[in-house]
């Protein structure tokens, strides 16, 4: 019995730290342009890389993007998203 408390109480620190080591994001630093009707090709949204800035933004609207705002990149099948980076 003493030998399964070890155990546990070894084993359970161990597999929470080895938990969060092994925890990466997707994408970290990469948000999204929304984009408003008017956008050129049917561009739902348009990628920016790390952060929001001036320059990023003019990229998007280059590439045809009408920015009305920003949020979390999306993964459906049916929404279009570009990189212009």
């Amino acid at each position: 019995m003493r030998q399964l408390r070890f155990f546990s109480i070894l084993t359970i620190p161990v597999m929470g730290l080895v938990l969060i080591l092994s925890f990466q994001p997707v994408n970290a630093g990469d948000d999204c342009y929304n984009c408003g009707p008017g956008s050129a090709g049917g561009i739902h949204q348009c990628r920016y890389h790390g952060r929001e800035t001036y320059e990023q933004r003019k990229k998007c609207e280059a590439a045809g993007c009408r920015v009305t705002g920003t949020s979390a990149c999306s993964t459906a099948p049916d929404v279009k998203v570009i990189d212009p980076n």
